[in-house]
């Protein structure tokens, strides 16, 4: 099923430059100040490209404005002395609630535990943990990086710190890596949100408002702040902020955007969140954000801005304009503000987009194209290399991500070429789909000689039907020669997949794990889990075609996901059983001590793919150590 872009009404440019001016002669040339926050939770491994791409237009534009990775500045603060010593004092609070709950009621058994937890958090422990987790945060950003047991050591050093800030915030739980802090409340609910924003025993991006947010708004005075949500379950700091912004500071304007917000544009209107927030921007934000930044500063209403939602004296407004940029015409993205040498990696990797939307886009399991409302668009050739040039040149790094959504097979061969002609020297990895087109072994050379290193690829099911049924476009032979060239090449190959597509019977499921299993030596890793029926893919849309039957929760108002039940195939119970055979039972070389793709690349652009066993996880090394998951995670 093609993507369908007609989501409104297409505001001209003619348009948007008299909303502009108009803007400007309003503002008597005013120019605004402008924070732009990216949330917890993320893994803080690279800049998030959202900020930067905003902050290059905002700039080109004369506007001030301040980046803030309060996600990066998070966790900076989570592993220090200043932090700890916070969760030492929390101690006797947490324990005081505890009492005080037994005389009401029987402690749970968790609650027991705890407890007796929290007796051990002892200022000595405290002490070690802070020495821990300082040495922690130096391995990560120097050369010890390169050592596998130093690095092991550091991540498993930042497992048991977090760990131990939980206690005094249970029953909130936090982990890093991989990034899954729960407040105990449901995300998808309106209510709870808010109960989670004013819960101050559960909610640790109150304090991290407090430490990072509000004395860099003090500082700084923005005029406006807006907040990048990339994940869902970023609501809940972004919110949190939200809500102590317009408490402590009434008459900044705050908006929210990314992708979060454009899936759920529909119903964010009906949502109580929005007393928190005066706008929010949905499908591509730069032209959109800068309107709205300039009628703010002129004191202007959001009439006419294309891409907003707007709350006012007479209620919430939906834009009936909707903008698609033109890759060409946009900067490139600009970091300078953000602590690059804080992100916790020795070496920088910038990433940098090329591309907007998916030039396949026919994916039915995937909503990526809801982002849009423009088709495939890509930055000229020429123009690209240019960039990458000057932002390795000015930020002095090597390494970079290309986080297009798939690399077009066209572009790759150009980008390729253009690298070693110009002889850029860098370290890559990108996303990409398995291609008839790309199987020559000249663009695998190619490749090696720019510099690609990893390669992140949807690989969904090694069962020719169900491939056919996704409209992948593509074959089982087709993904085993892709893995044969590039693995040559010495390229790492990470394969994304899961089970359960509507439709899909047990045993091809398992040709999935078979095709995995008889490739073992050119899979490198793998993240795999079950299909989720997100609310804006094809298959939700047309659930007849699929024989899936959404069961929708009206409690649940902002849900993006169903609940659903099949006619023929795996049920989701039955999916997630194979998934967990899959766990249990796989080839032992998917068992890496490492599982953060940054880090990945890191080693692989350092020694190569032939002197990379020591990321292996060894059981008999480890003692009762369990290897990571191989479900999919955002890091």
């Amino acid at each position: 099923m093609r993507v369908q872009y007609s989501k409104g009404a297409q505001a001209s440019e003619e348009l948007i430059q008299l909303h502009r001016r108009t803007s400007e002669q309003a503002a008597g040339g005013r120019k605004v100040k402008v924070m732009l926050i990216f949330p917890p939770d993320w893994y803080p491994s690279e800049p998030y490209l959202s900020l930067p791409t905003l902050t290059a237009v905002l700039r080109a534009a004369g506007h001030t404005v301040v980046q803030k990775d309060v996600n990066l500045e998070m966790y900076d603060w989570y592993f220090s002395e200043d932090f700890l010593k916070k969760v030492l004092r929390r101690v006797p609070q947490q324990l005081d609630r505890l009492r005080k709950l037994a005389k009401k009621r029987d402690l749970e058994e968790w609650e027991r535990d705890l407890q007796l937890a929290l007796c051990d958090l002892t200022r000595e422990r405290i002490a070690e943990l802070t020495r821990k987790a300082e040495e922690a945060k130096r391995i990560v950003r120097n050369q010890d990086f390169y050592d596998i047991d130093k690095l092991e050591w550091a991540v498993n050093t930042f497992r048991e710190v977090t760990a131990a800030i939980s206690l005094v915030y249970a029953p909130a739980r936090i982990c890093m890596p991989p990034m899954e802090t729960d407040l105990s409340y449901k995300v998808y609910v309106s209510s709870e949100i808010m109960d989670a924003v004013q819960d101050q025993q559960v909610n640790v991006y109150r304090d991290v408002f407090e430490h990072l947010v509000k004395p860099a708004i003090e500082a700084e005075k923005p005029d406006v702040i807006g907040i990048s949500i990339v994940l869902q379950q970023q609501l809940f700091s972004s919110m949190t902020f939200c809500a102590l912004i317009k408490q402590h500071f009434p008459d900044i304007h705050v908006t929210i955007g990314g992708n979060t917000v454009t899936r759920l544009r529909d119903l964010l209107p009906q949502s109580p969140l929005f007393a928190y927030f005066d706008s929010a921007v949905f499908y591509e934000g730069e032209t959109a954000f800068l309107q709205l930044v300039e009628s703010v500063g002129a004191g202007r209403s959001l009439d006419g801005v294309p891409n907003v939602l707007y709350r006012d004296a007479s209620g919430v407004h939906t834009s009936t304009l909707t903008y698609s940029e033109d890759m060409e015409a946009l900067p490139p993205p600009d970091f300078d503000g953000l602590p690059l040498d804080k992100y916790f990696l020795p070496d920088k990797i910038l990433p940098y987009l090329a591309t907007r939307g998916c030039y396949w886009g026919r994916c039915e399991f995937c909503d990526h194209g809801e982002g849009y409302t423009a088709g495939y668009r890509t930055k000229k050739i020429q123009q690209i290399l240019d960039e990458v040039q000057q932002l390795r040149d000015k930020h002095r790094v090597r390494h970079f991500h290309f986080t297009d959504e798939s690399y077009p097979p066209a572009l790759f061969r150009k980008l390729c070429r253009g690298l070693i002609e110009r002889r850029m020297d860098i370290a890559w990895t990108t996303h990409m789909r398995y291609e008839k087109s790309l199987l020559d072994e000249p663009v695998w050379e190619d490749a090696k000689q720019a510099g690609l290193k990893y390669l992140h690829v949807g690989y969904e099911s090694g069962n020719e039907r169900v491939l056919k049924l996704m409209d992948k476009a593509t074959t089982t032979d087709v993904i085993t020669r892709s893995l044969q060239l590039s693995a040559k090449a010495g390229i790492w190959n990470h394969a994304m997949g899961f089970f359960g597509f509507p439709g899909e019977t047990r045993e091809e499921a398992l040709d999935s794990i078979r095709f995995l299993a008889k490739n073992k030596d050119i899979v490198h890793s793998v993240g795999f889990g079950t299909f989720d029926l997100s609310r804006h893919t094809p298959v939700a849309k047309n659930p007849e075609k699929w024989g899936v039957t959404p069961y929708v929760n009206p409690e649940w108002d902002l849900a993006l996901d169903y609940y659903y039940t099949v006619k023929q195939g795996l049920s989701i119970e039955e999916a997630e059983q194979v998934f967990e055979e899959f766990e249990r039972n796989h080839p032992s070389n998917w068992d890496l001590r490492i599982f953060i793709r940054e880090y990945i690349f890191l080693y692989v652009a350092r020694f190569g793919l032939s002197t990379l066993p020591a990321l292996r996880f060894d059981a008999a090394k480890a003692g009762s150590g369990a290897p990571p998951s191989l479900e999919a995670k955002v890091c």
